[in-house]
């Protein structure tokens, strides 16, 4: 079979064209790593007391320092304070705190709203719009909008990338994403917050995943690995190295989301150096503007193209045209799908709370944040390396189970050995962020270049549902803080083994159509071949994946 791999291998694999846009689409994905986590330092909680007027109450000094009841740890309460009224007829009696039974004054909220600590932040959303005690449900909640908001963007995203093209979704989803941020600087109240949180969260991801499958569709195979296990992920990692910078910098929200948007802005010009995707091209019958790329590519690599660059593509393509449906269709895609779901799920579950537990652990928040992001630059360079001589299968499965393993360990180090238990933690995170980084790239070699971004989509929107999920969890530590570890470990147990049903794909072309995908254990190849209504031929892989499988 004439395949689009072989009709550009004259191109060759690492020209001056691949390098170029290797780092071009890499930097696009920088914002995306500094906004997905931004809620660390938005919504972060800065100590906090109930406010006591100093005037107008005619309390004493030593009144006015007792008006704060203790909890059982030793520290302040946060949400409560001691009858004013009842502090006032003490101290007009000339009575002081020791002379009074504490424990019996009667208690009431902070009527008179909080006042919060400024030594680490200046301000967050939590302190401008008093999210806390009572209101303190809508902290979580803030973060679990901006993942709606990526889950509806991930289906979006998805139908409109494959019918209207990748690179023209990732420049107007980088915008508005860039746009959103920007007017949330000037949010006066925090529905209007959420509101743009929610639209940001929707172009954060439909920018990713475009610039991702364009990516994956226009690079050669080797430089394919790099930029979907290492390149990518690398650049992610460094916008999320930036966060914790920008954050310590600029402690004050809004001078924090101003400064994460503004850079968005200037990667708009690269319209005129990223083209758009061949493979789309030609699934939608454009085989002229698809050849006039190719051609561009080799000049810029100094190849000389063949007169006629794609023969057999053109018939198959305009005869296997697909939509989401065709997800759940066929016997094969639908059970590979399912378990591509539950891991996607998992994973994000997993990572997410990791990542978000940064402010918890001991320590200053912005170098735990650094820290956290520090570990991914192994990891992705570690699954690069395994992308490319390593069964995808095994490399998943064995990412997943390392994780789960010291998710579980955690809840055995003693209390007091903090230092090994906040690295048992980095090191769960360096296995989740190698296993986020190879799901990604085995789901677009597992499914056809007809249906690839809208499946890829819908990958992440089960992925997003688990974000929406993972806050919470990081609040199941006021019941137990052995309770996320144990629900987290044991999840990540269940996808690891979920992932050992998955086709191989190793040394496989990237699949065209349905009918080129490899079979689900259980599923025979004659089954795939139901969804076309034309006579293919069949797809057979190269010397290297027979003897794999």
């Amino acid at each position: 079979m004439n395949d689009y791999e072989a009709d550009t291998a004259f191109l060759g694999n690492w020209g001056v064209f691949q390098q170029r846009l290797l780092l071009l689409l890499c930097i696009t994905m920088i914002p995306n790593g500094y906004s997905v986590l931004s809620a660390v330092f938005l919504a972060a909680t800065p100590d906090h007391r109930c406010r006591v007027p100093a005037q107008g109450l005619n309390l004493t000094a030593a009144w006015w320092n007792a008006s704060i009841p203790m909890e059982q740890d030793g520290q302040p309460a946060k949400c409560s304070r001691y009858r004013l009224e009842t502090l006032r007829a003490y101290s007009e009696e000339g009575l002081l705190p020791p002379d009074v039974n504490l424990s019996s004054v009667p208690q009431e909220g902070c009527l008179d709203g909080w006042e919060y600590d400024r030594s680490i932040y200046t301000a967050t959303i939590v302190s401008d719009w008093d999210l806390v005690c009572g209101d303190q449900w809508k902290k979580p909640l803030t973060t679990s909008l901006f993942f709606f908001g990526v889950l509806i963007g991930s289906f979006l995203s998805g139908q409109l990338s494959d019918r209207y093209g990748r690179k023209i979704v990732l420049f107007v989803t980088l915008a508005s994403q860039t746009t959103c941020m920007f007017i949330q600087v000037f949010s006066s109240s925090w529905i209007m917050f959420c509101i743009l949180y929610f639209l940001s969260g929707m172009s954060h991801i439909s920018n990713y995943l475009s610039a991702y499958v364009l990516g994956m569709e226009i690079l050669g195979p080797r430089v394919r690995e790099f930029f979907a296990t290492a390149g990518s992920c690398l650049f992610f990692a460094l916008g999320y190295m930036m966060l914790p910078l920008h954050a310590y910098f600029l402690r004050d929200w809004r001078w924090l989301l101003l400064g994460l948007s503004v850079p968005g802005y200037l990667l708009l010009p690269l319209w005129w150096f990223i083209p758009e995707s061949p493979r789309w091209l030609l699934s939608q019958g454009r085989i002229q503007e698809a050849e006039a790329i190719v051609k561009n590519a080799a000049k810029i690599n100094k190849k000389e193209p063949p007169a006629k660059i794609f023969n057999s593509l053109q018939k198959e393509f305009e005869t296997a045209k697909s939509h989401i449906c065709d997800m759940l269709r066929s016997r094969n895609i639908r059970w590979v799908s399912v378990v591509l779901w539950l891991i996607w799920n998992t994973v994000a579950i997993t990572y997410l709370a990791l990542s978000l537990n940064t402010s918890n652990l001991h320590g200053d928040a912005y170098f735990n944040c650094f820290l956290s992001a520090v570990v991914e630059i192994p990891a992705y360079v570690m699954s690069w390396l395994m992308f490319r001589c390593c069964s995808r299968r095994l490399t998943l499965s064995s990412s997943l189970f390392a994780a789960a393993f010291f998710l579980l360990v955690i809840q055995l180090i003693p209390a007091d050995l903090i230092s090994l238990a906040i690295a048992l933690e980095m090191a769960g995170k360096f296995a989740l962020t190698l296993a986020f980084a190879l799901v990604y790239a085995y789901s677009v070699e597992i499914y056809p270049t007809v249906l690839r971004n809208t499946a890829i989509g819908a990958c992440s929107m089960a992925c997003r549902v688990g974000s929406i999920i993972a806050p919470y969890f990081i609040y199941l530590r006021s019941y137990s803080t052995s309770l996320p570890y144990i629900l987290m470990g044991g999840l990540t147990i269940l996808a690891a083994l979920l992932s050992l049903l998955l086709p191989e794909s190793y040394g496989m072309p990237l699949p065209e159509t349905i009918a080129h995908m490899q079979p689900f254990p259980g599923c025979c190849r004659k089954n795939i071949y139901k969804l076309t209504n034309t006579k293919e031929e069949e797809y057979v892989p190269d010397r290297k994946s027979q003897d794999l499988e």
